[in-house]
C-alpha cells in the first residue's frame, strides 16, 4: 500500500507530526496530488554532501513542476477551476524555492518520506497487540514517548504553580507597602496634639497589628510555595537526566556503534530524525525549567526571606546547567563519515551535526567548526586536559567550514566538502614498525553560545577513533551567567584511520 494512503490514516499525535511536515516550503496539496510520482521516484539515489548531484536534483525538480502543470491542465469544473490555479501557483512557488538549490528539494522530500514511513510503521506496530510486544524497539519508543508526555504535565504543573507564587508575592508587596503607609502615619502622630493623637493613635495600631499578622501568615506561605516548587523541580530535573541519559547513552550511543559497523561493511546506521526529534523535546523542555527556575530566583531577590530556598535554587541552577551542557556537547557529533583509508592530495568529505542546533536557536549565529588531525598521543593529552590546541599531526586543506541550518529539515550541520590531506607528521619508527601501525584521528571542534551568550560552549568530537571506545573527548561549558565550570564527554567511535602516503 502507497505511504501517502497509510499516512492519511494516521490519528492524533502521529497525525500532528506528520502535518507538520509540511509548509510553504513544500504544500501538503503536492504530496496529495502528486503521490504516485513522488514515491516513485529515486530520491535516495542523490548524494546530498556531493555538489556534482546537483544536476541530477535539477531534472527531478523540473519533472516535479512538469507533472504540477500537467495537474493542472487537466483540471475541469467550478471546482477543478480553482484547484487548476492553486497548482500553478505551488509550481511556480516551488521553482522560485529550489530552482538556485534543487539539493533542498530533495533533502525535504526524503526527509518527508522517511517520517511519513516511520510515524506509519510506529501506528501499525501499537495497532497491533502481538506486534507490540514482540517488537522492543516500538515499546522503547512508547517509554520514552510516555517520559516525554510526564515532563510535559510536570513542567505545566511548574509553570502554573510559579505564577501563582508571582501573583501572591505581587500582592505580598502590595501589603507591605500598605504597612510602611501605616507606620508613616503613626510616626506623624507625634507632631499632632495629645488629643487628636489619641483619637487616631488605636484605629492606626489596630490596622497595623492586622497587617503584619497577614504579613507574617503570608510570608510562611510564600516560603512553603517556594519550597514546594523547588520540591517539584526538583523531580523534573530526575526525569529530565533519566530521560537523557535513556536517549544519549543508549539510543545514540547505539546508533553511533551501527555508525561504525557500517563504516565496516555493516547494513546502514538509519536516519538521526527520531533521535533529533527527541533531543530537541529535550532542549526545550530543560529551557523551560531553566527559565521557571531563574524566574523564581528573581522572584527571591524581589522578596528575600530567610530560609532554605537560596541554597535549593544554587543546587537547581547548577543541575539544569549541567543537563543542558551535557545535551549539547554529547549532540555535537559526526554525521557522515569519510574513508577509512586516507591519502595525501586526496579530496575526502564529512558532515558534522549539531542536533539541538535549531531548537536552541544556534543557527542566529552560525558557528565554525575546524577540523584537524591528531596523534593518538595527542588524542590521549586531550583526555587529560592538557594542552595541546596548537599541536597536530599534519595539515588539512578546506578545514574550517560554517555550519547550515535546513529549514526545511531543521538541521544544523556543517558540510566539509572538498577537504584533503596535504601532509602528515609521523613519530620516528623504529626497526620492524610498518606505517600502519601509527594511529591518527581527526578532531573537529567548535565554539558557540545558546541563550543570548548566557552559556558558551566549546566541543569536540573525533572522526574514525584512533582509541578504544571506552575513552572520550570533552566537549565543556566555558562559561555561563552563574559562573558553573565543569567538563561533558562525548563518545569517540572506535574505528581506525590508517594514513597512507
Amino acid at each position: 500500500m502507497a505511504v501517502w494512503i497509510q499516512a492519511q490514516q494516521l490519528q492524533g499525535d502521529a497525525l500532528h507530526q506528520m502535518q507538520s511536515l509540511y509548509g510553504q516550503h513544500f504544500p501538503i496539496e503536492v504530496r496529495h496530488y502528486l503521490s504516485q510520482w513522488i514515491e516513485g521516484q529515486l530520491w535516495d539515489a542523490i548524494d546530498l554532501e556531493n555538489p556534482q548531484e546537483e544536476l541530477k536534483a535539477k531534472r527531478l525538480l523540473d519533472s516535479l513542476i512538469q507533472e504540477l502543470q500537467k495537474k493542472a491542465e487537466h483540471q475541469v469544473g467550478e471546482d477543478g477551476f480553482l484547484l487548476k490555479i492553486k497548482l500553478g501557483h505551488y509550481a511556480s512557488q516551488l521553482k522560485s524555492t529550489y530552482d538556485r538549490c534543487p539539493l533542498e528539494l530533495v533533502r525535504c522530500i526524503k526527509h518527508i518520506l522517511y517520517t511519513e514511513q516511520r510515524l506509519v510503521r510506529e501506528a501499525t506496530n501499537s495497532s497491533s497487540p502481538v506486534g507490540s510486544l514482540m517488537d522492543s524497539m516500538s515499546q522503547k519508543y512508547h517509554q520514552i514517548n510516555q517520559a516525554f508526555e510526564e515532563l510535559r504535565v510536570l513542567t505545566q504543573d511548574t509553570e502554573n504553580d510559579l505564577r501563582k507564587l508571582q501573583h501572591n508575592q505581587e500582592y505580598f508587596i502590595i501589603q507591605y507597602q500598605e504597612s510602611l503607609r501605616i507606620q508613616a502615619q503613626l510616626s506623624s502622630l507625634a507632631t499632632l496634639p495629645p488629643a487628636d493623637r489619641q483619637l487616631r493613635e488605636p484605629s492606626l495600631l489596630s490596622k497595623r497589628a492586622t497587617v503584619e499578622a497577614w504579613l507574617t501568615r503570608e510570608a510562611n506561605t510564600l516560603q512553603k510555595y517556594r519550597l514546594g516548587l523547588a520540591e517539584k523541580h526538583q523531580k523534573t530535573l530526575a526525569l529530565l537526566r533519566k530521560q537523557q541519559t535513556v536517549i544519549l547513552d543508549d539510543e545514540l550511543i547505539q546508533w553511533k556503534r551501527r555508525q561504525q559497523l557500517a563504516g565496516n561493511g555493516g547494513p546502514p546506521e538509519g536516519g538521526l530524525d527520531i533521535l533529533q526529534s527527541w533531543c530537541e523535546k529535550l532542549a526545550e523542555t530543560i529551557w523551560q525549567n531553566r527559565q521557571q527556575i531563574r524566574r523564581a530566583e528573581h522572584l527571591r531577590q524581589q522578596l528575600p526571606i530567610p530560609g532554605p530556598i537560596e541554597e535549593l535554587l544554587t543546587e537547581l541552577n547548577s543541575t539544569i546547567t549541567d543537563i543542558i551542557s551535557t545535551l549539547v556537547t554529547s549532540t555535537f557529533i559526526i554525521e557522515k563519515q569519510p574513508p577509512q583509508v586516507l591519502k595525501t592530495q586526496t579530496k575526502f568529505a564529512a558532515t558534522v551535526r549539531l542536533l539541538v542546533g535549531g531548537k536552541l536557536n544556534v543557527h542566529m549565529n552560525p558557528p565554525q567548526v575546524k577540523a584537524t588531525i591528531i596523534s593518538e598521543q595527542q588524542a590521549k593529552a586531550l583526555l587529560k586536559n592538557e594542552n595541546t590546541r596548537n599541536d597536530s599531526s599534519g595539515e588539512i586543506l578546506n578545514n574550517n567550514c560554517v555550519m547550515e541550518y535546513h529549514q526545511t529539515t531543521g538541521t544544523l550541520s556543517a558540510h566539509f566538502r572538498n577537504m584533503s590531506l596535504k601532509r602528515i607528521r609521523r613519530s620516528d619508527r623504529r626497526g620492524a614498525e610498518s606505517v600502519t601501525e601509527e594511529k591518527f584521528t581527526i578532531l573537529f571542534e567548535s565554539q558557540f553560545s545558546v541563550g543570548g551568550n548566557e552559556l558558551v560552549f566549546q566541543v569536540k568530537v573525533s572522526l574514525r577513533g584512533c582509541v578504544p571506545s571506552k575513552w572520550y573527548l570533552s566537549g565543556t561549558l566555558l562559561f555561563s551567567q552563574h559562573h558553573y565550570s565543569f567538563t561533558v564527554h562525548v563518545s569517540l567511535l572506535n574505528l581506525i584511520c590508517f594514513l597512507s602516503l
